[in-house]
């Protein structure tokens, strides 16, 4: 089991299982959900993921993103931390999104490294390619 929080500490999740995808995604709506140079995240089964407070708090914002699907963010209300994504096209169909940054261990846990980068056409210059991974300018 993999435990992960807001920054307050109101919401609480945990996971269970392997995700079905780790990824770098370079999108502009993830500079800005994590204001950073890309966001990192972890495709979870629906029903390997599990609120355990905060479930009632969390507050949701949606946004169509570039490619057309609309995404929609849970955060939490008290100290606005984003803790996961869905999103309507039909390979996130039954997919929780999470925001790795959110893991109470971090990515030092053996949850395995990222596979894929998407949006690299949003790369900031300065990063490099991580070699390695399925590469996609746009979203696959």
């Amino acid at each position: 089991m993999v435990y992960g929080s807001c920054l307050c500490g109101d919401v609480k999740y945990e996971l269970s299982g392997e995700p079905a995808m780790i990824a770098l995604c370079h999108c502009q709506e993830c500079h800005k959900l994590t204001g950073s140079c890309f966001s990192t995240t972890l495709a979870i089964p629906e029903d390997n993921f599990s609120l355990k407070s905060g479930s009632r708090t969390l507050k949701t914002f949606e946004k169509k993103q570039e490619s057309g699907m609309m995404l929609k963010i849970r955060f939490c209300p008290n100290c606005g931390t984003p803790i996961y994504k869905t999103a309507d096209a039909e390979q996130f169909k039954g997919i929780i999104i999470v925001l790795a940054g959110t893991l109470d261990d971090g990515l030092a846990i053996n949850m395995g490294k990222p596979n894929v980068e998407f949006w690299t056409k949003y790369r900031t210059s300065w990063l490099e390619e991580v070699k390695g991974l399925n590469q996609y300018r746009e979203f696959a």
